[in-house]
């Protein structure tokens, strides 16, 4: 689909996953690799443990189906053959910290002379601007600046990450959905511009909203071994298997209840539990319970009988009772389960690929999203590097520079003129839409009164007071769309959807596989209505496959792809990762697959169907993993803080209750002045500790003594320390240190709407012409009604009162 585009990829692991999400779509993707190759190429695990450029995991997932050239950008030679190499490009990414590629005369504006055109992407751990700008950073540090860190682990314990890297993945993906989103804005005024893509705000999507409760004045969430406290609420999602461990979505509410209901009612079936339990008010029990009219101890003993009733089942019957009796329930597969998994062979997710080394061939992850007009890629096996220098630069020479024709003032929204019918539900389907909607694309949001999002019923609420029209959760994903309740049961409203087909470019659809086309608004429905639309629809599973008609959350989806085997510590149950995890990574891919379509569509007049599983999307996040387990026979598992380079790594705890320092050490100098800063000469002398292959050898006793001295530090003034020696380090904010950090607030994360009391998080990147715009006001239910169903629809006041009456408009 992005066949004709070119793209110029600078990043190391700091975000090269951008430009394989390019590359996945079609563009030609050069990597451009200093002498000895990216930093990525250094970064294990490898294949065979053989520890060279060639062998590196990370790079053999995302560097597949790029071209690597050569440049060194240290002489004017190789600065020379960069600018002239942007004169023909379309979109150029790096992942330097702020200021150094000006520096060496290759910033956006040196490029944009050459190339107006250029879309120049910026990937950094803080942002381009900004009191954190410069700071030191890793995955680790970046995550407890975001606020998912937080929010992660046991509650007795520090907090604790995935054990394989998220932080740039989550920008990486960010960079390369809101370059396509710049691809389309080019189209209109033939001008390019710079994208400041901050992994830090990328990061905090992984919250849920929770980055915000302190702003609005609800409860801030924290972790809890697996789970979540909430006031007086610890809501547990990990439960044990007889082979194992579970994920059940245990809560209550209008949306999910019903579920805990079954769920109850299948644990006395199997004798678990009486009927008294069996019989409680499981929709409304957490409304109950703030009123004082049921118990913890209840909501205790019911998890405690739900753990009894799991622990005797393996994974597989607790999978076939959700599928049954439609239960909230996954497995917490392990990366071997993952690479068995009957659904992902029925899909063909994994491709077998030509290993770059030439010893045969892998099984990688394979597309993250299906479309009905395009075949996938075929896979090419990541480059050697440097192995196409020498054709890249004779065939991109050989092109004319590009030039592109616009029209306007250059200002006006990227997206305008696009129009989206949003059937969407929960976060992974409704953030993608929202992303959009910042970026002008008009978008209409679908509800019903009778069928309620489950996230108009879940925190965090304004003044910490439940109610459907106060979610700030159910605003984060919905900010700058057009509301529309519409009842779907009803006849009558047939030919309002109908005409909104008609007016739509796109239509987005999250429900349960199969379902949307039962109603009648099956893709071919459409195209009969609209013959060149684009059709999206989003699930946990994709649209096929023995467990196509699995439906559930984010948090499941994140435990079948693999993460909770991955979060924890290895003498515990799995912690996490928190919330509906794979709801963060799946907007972006969403996001770039609807784009992708986009430009196909404006080359060729064609739309096509789009189906993306948001736990394929988001297992490319532990690409590196999965090849690890496929190539060396292993099986990664959670690994507390522990990291394979970095020693010390970790969260050590300061002086005060719960106050956290998140760092990162890898060169002998930086551990050097560690131990100047902690003042703790004995551990510099400390022969376990003199070299970083002795510090990791030697984790556990380190961990404890740089824990010691940490205790001594109030945490803001040892994290100014740490950075101003040029060490890794952040506090691991919750959401009042959030909504205070002075990062964010520079950089407007923030933004205040309604009547000022409710806060929306801003579009995660900043362009540096056409910004991304949040409408005013709150996502109330049917707010837009009229301005819809008159002003875009045209129909008078006697068709909508008719509606009305029908009971449409619910």
């Amino acid at each position: 689909m992005l066949h004709d585009l070119r793209v110029l990829d600078l990043t190391d692991e700091r975000g090269m996953i951008a430009g394989w999400m390019l590359a996945e779509l079609g563009a030609d993707v050069v990597a451009v690799e200093p002498v000895g190759g990216s930093p990525a190429r250094r970064c294990g695990p490898y294949a065979d443990d053989l520890r060279d450029r060639e062998h590196a995991l990370p790079w053999w997932a995302y560097a597949r189906n790029k071209r690597s050239v050569v440049v060194d950008l240290g002489n004017e030679k190789g600065r020379v053959t960069l600018l002239d190499l942007a004169r023909r490009a379309d979109i150029l990414i790096e992942s330097e910290m702020p200021g150094v590629m000006p520096k060496l005369g290759l910033g956006y504006e040196d490029l944009a002379e050459v190339n107006p055109g250029l879309i120049y992407v910026s990937i950094s751990p803080f942002g381009q601007t900004g009191p954190k700008a410069q700071w030191n950073a890793s995955d680790l540090t970046v995550l407890a600046a975001g606020g998912p860190l937080w929010l992660t682990g046991d509650h007795d314990r520090p907090p604790v990450r995935v054990s394989v890297p998220q932080a740039f993945a989550h920008a990486g993906a960010e960079a390369a959905s809101v370059a396509l989103v710049a691809l389309q804005e080019r189209h209109r005024s033939g001008r390019g511009q710079h994208l400041d893509v901050s992994a830090q705000q990328a990061v905090t999507l992984a919250t849920q909203s929770d980055i915000i409760s302190a702003a609005v004045g609800d409860d801030q969430a924290c972790r809890y071994g697996g789970g979540v406290v909430t006031g007086p609420i610890i809501v547990r999602f990990v439960y044990p298997a007889a082979d194992g461990h579970v994920s059940i979505t245990h809560v209550f509410g209008a949306a999910i209840g019903l579920a805990t209901a079954r769920l109850m009612q299948r644990v006395h079936a199997d004798g678990f539990c009486d009927e008294v339990i069996r019989d409680k008010d499981w929709v409304g029990f957490g409304a109950l319970l703030l009123k004082g009219t049921e118990t913890v101890e209840t909501l205790q003993q019911a998890k405690d009988v739900v753990a009894a009733w799991t622990a005797s089942k393996t994974k597989a019957q607790l999978l076939e009772d959700a599928m049954t009796h439609g239960l909230l329930i996954a497995p917490c597969s392990s990366l071997r389960d993952v690479l068995a998994s009957s659904q992902l062979d029925a899909r063909g997710f994994f491709v077998e690929t030509p290993r770059p080394d030439g010893n045969g061939s892998v099984r990688m992850p394979g597309a993250f999203s299906r479309f009905s007009r395009n075949d996938a890629i075929p896979p090419k096996p990541a480059p050697r590097c440097g192995e196409h220098t020498v054709e890249v630069l004779r065939e991109w020479q050989a092109l004319e520079p590009r030039s592109f024709e616009g029209g306007g003032d250059g200002t006006a929204r990227p997206l305008e003129g696009m129009k989206v019918l949003d059937f969407m539900w929960a976060i992974a389907g409704p953030m993608a839409t929202r992303m959009l909607a910042d970026y002008g694309a008009t978008v209409i949001r679908i509800e019903s009164i009778n069928f309620i999002d489950a996230c108009r019923t879940m925190r965090p609420f304004v003044g910490g007071r439940p109610d459907s029209d106060q979610s700030g959760l159910f605003h984060a994903c919905n900010a700058s769309k057009h509301m529309l309740t519409i009842d779907l049961s009803k006849p009558e409203s047939r030919g309002v959807i109908e005409d909104l087909i008609s007016w739509a470019d796109i239509v987005c659809e999250s429900f349960a596989p199969g379902k949307f086309e039962s109603m009648g608004w099956g893709y071919s429905a459409l195209c009969k209505i609209k013959p060149d639309i684009i059709q999206l629809s989003t699930s946990l599973m994709g649209q096929t496959g023995p467990l196509a008609r699995y439906a559930g959350y984010g948090n499941l989806a994140a435990a079948i792809a693999g993460f909770f085997e991955l979060t924890g510590w290895p003498d515990r149950p799995p912690a996490g990762p928190f919330g509906a995890y794979t709801d963060y990574a799946a907007p972006k891919f969403c996001a770039s697959a609807l784009l992708a379509a986009v430009e196909h569509r404006r080359r060729t007049g064609e739309g096509q169907h789009v189906d993306v599983s948001q736990a394929e999307s988001a297992m490319h996040f532990i690409a590196p993993a999965i090849l690890d387990v496929e190539v060396n026979g292993g099986c990664p598992t959670r690994a507390g803080n522990h990291d394979p380079v970095f020693a010390p790594h970790g969260c050590y705890l300061c002086s005060g209750d719960e106050a956290w320092i998140a760092l990162a050490i890898e060169e002998d100098t930086k551990w050097l002045a560690l131990c100047s800063v902690l003042d703790a000469a004995a551990l510099a002398d400390d022969p376990r500790f003199a070299s970083s292959r002795a510090r990791l050898d030697h984790r556990d006793a380190l961990d404890e003594e740089i824990s010691q001295r940490t205790r001594r530090w109030e945490v803001g003034e040892l994290e100014a320390v740490l950075q101003d020696h040029g060490i890794a380090a952040h506090q691991v904010l919750d959401s009042t240190g959030l909504c205070k950090d002075p990062q964010l607030v520079a950089r407007e994360h923030f933004l205040a709407r309604g009547d000022g009391d409710a806060i929306v998080e801003a579009t995660r990147t900043k362009l540096s012409r056409t910004p991304a715009r949040v409408r005013d006001g709150l996502a109330l239910l049917g707010r837009d009604n009229h301005e819809v169903l008159n002003g875009l629809l045209g129909y008078d006041d006697e068709r909508i009162t008719e509606l009305a009456i029908a009971g449409v408009l619910e």
